[in-house]
């Protein structure tokens, strides 16, 4: 199934299906990098896109998987998380996801990442979320994203 893939793409929709996942990772005709471009591309509210983005809390990279329509408040989240929060520069998002930045999944990655969900992808009975890169996207719900990423929900703004 993952014979046609982007390599990323395989290792991602490999490691959805170790989870538990059905591993099923569309390819898109065009770059659907950014929330906007995938909500349009699918059809479905921005919200409902699962934009994967690394920090370092306390210089240690973390994964924060936030809904399309939000932005990230460095500080009230970083003090839910208790620490200082700020966004990793593009090389370290690249070295420790493994993945290039506009494509980065929420898995499949080389090292383990903290990772931390938007509360407000509850609010989405589905949710889409890059595939490792930028042309790939998977479908998932909130309950099985928080499982398969071993993650804690936090509010980001």
């Amino acid at each position: 199934m993952s014979g046609t893939l982007h390599p990323n793409a395989a290792r991602v929709a490999d490691t959805l299906i170790a989870r538990g996942h059905h591993g099923l990772i569309t390819t898109q005709p065009e770059s659907v990098h950014t929330a906007e471009q995938a909500a349009a591309a699918l059809g479905v509210d921005v919200g409902a896109i699962v934009k994967s983005l690394v920090f370092l809390l306390d210089d240690e990279p973390v994964l924060l998987l936030v809904s399309g329509a939000h932005r990230v408040n460095p500080e009230r989240t970083g003090k839910r998380l208790g620490g200082a929060l700020v966004a990793a520069p593009p090389d370290v998002v690249t070295e420790v996801t493994g993945q290039p930045v506009g494509g980065v999944a929420p898995l499949g990655h080389p090292t383990n990442l903290t990772t931390y969900v938007d509360t407000a992808l509850a609010a989405f009975p589905q949710l889409w979320a890059s595939g490792g890169h930028p042309r790939t996207l998977f479908r998932t719900t909130f309950r099985e994203l928080m499982r398969i990423t071993a993650a804690v929900d936090v509010d980001v703004d």
